[in-house]
């Protein structure tokens, strides 16, 4: 099997890989320090992985979610040839469930289940549900340099970004939203320095956004959390650059959990705040950010850390994955698209019509 096994053959590409038949993650739970990737053969397994976290990011999601359909199709087939269109239903539904925030998982399904229409009957789907998996994976990666050149477009020279959690390669299908509009203002030479939030509770910054920049050459400097509104107190930071899980109709913006309030920081200190997010993020069915639903999940991720217990017996705990922030507080909202500048309904409307890039 042609699978990288040192974390030093390793980038962040790699993250999603099809062998042989097969569906291959790497283990970003284990990441900086151990290179595991595992090998999934079922849709189950694949909602598994993505429920227990090892993929995650919204559009790494929607494309794991799309090869999840692979799995499923020829296993429907082999065990239903005469009624495998039916089959495949519970198996689309075990994926549906598996995060509800992100958007781009219930697009990705959505194309999937819609090719799963046209095809015949009585032929294994195996091929072309993987040509449209795969079609999925290749334009996400295409979207992300574009937007990252659209993004870059927007910084000037010498400047200093602050990101949260990890929007980069490891959460896409290759060079990332977020850190996508990082790496090309970095080739463009227009970063200075880039500040990472080590993003609690599972250290998405400081395990996985640290190591994608450290691979490219990028200088990182890490924040504990709570730490980003004093920076930014101290000058020299100029854009908060962040993905998205699900973007609202109006603009409102679905984020890991510190988001709003690294917005609300900026907004004070003069910071301009940009979401890098395709298309398939935004719901335009979702009018405004109070409508997204919102991941709960287990209190123990926020109990421990690393396996080991951190906190007082008997303490409750409030655990949402996401928060919500306003869309006027954003600045600007980069898709492969186009840029909204002052996002609003009419002006995301207007980007989804795929009008003029600049508006």
């Amino acid at each position: 099997m042609d699978l990288p096994k040192q974390i030093n053959q390793v980038t962040a590409d790699d993250a999603i890989l099809w062998r042989d038949g097969h569906l291959f993650l790497l283990d970003q739970r284990k990441l900086p320090g151990e290179v595991t990737f595992l090998e999934l053969h079922s849709a189950a397994e694949t909602a598994r992985a993505i429920t227990e976290m090892v993929v995650r990011g919204a559009p790494a999601i929607g494309i794991t979610a799309a090869y999840g359909v692979v799995l499923a199709g020829s296993l429907a087939f082999q065990s239903s040839p005469e009624d495998w269109k039916g089959a495949i239903e519970s198996d689309l539904e075990s994926l549906r469930r598996s995060r509800p925030t992100a958007v781009n998982l219930f697009w990705a399904l959505r194309r999937m289940a819609a090719l799963i229409q046209t095809l015949p009957d009585n032929k294994d789907p195996g091929d072309d549900l993987l040509q449209e998996a795969v079609r999925i994976h290749t334009q996400d990666r295409e979207a992300n340099r574009r937007m990252g050149e659209l993004g870059a477009s927007l910084l000037e020279a010498d400047s200093g970004v602050i990101t949260h959690c990890n929007a980069g390669a490891l959460a896409t299908g290759g060079y990332g939203t977020a850190l996508g509009v990082i790496r090309s203002a970095h080739k463009r030479g227009l970063i200075r320095q880039v500040f990472a939030d080590e993003t609690r509770p599972w250290l998405q910054g400081a395990r996985l956004t640290a190591w994608e920049l450290l691979q490219d050459g990028i200088p990182v400097t890490l924040l504990a959390d709570g730490a980003a509104a004093h920076r930014m107190a101290q000058g020299g930071v100029d854009w908060i650059i962040v993905g998205s899980d699900r973007i609202a109709a109006n603009g409102d913006v679905a984020n890991k959990i510190g988001t709003y309030s690294l917005a609300v920081a900026a907004k004070h200190h003069g910071v301009k705040v940009m979401v890098a997010a395709p298309t398939s993020t935004i719901d335009m069915e979702i009018p405004c950010g109070s409508e997204i639903p919102i991941e709960m999940r287990d209190a123990d991720e926020l109990l421990s850390c690393g396996g080991r217990q951190i906190a007082a017996d008997g303490a409750g705990v409030w655990n949402p994955v996401f928060d919500i922030t306003p869309a006027e507080l954003v600045n600007a909202i980069v898709t492969e698209r186009g840029v909204v500048l002052s996002p609003n309904e009419k002006k995301i409307e207007k980007m989804m019509m795929n009008r003029p890039e600049s508006l």
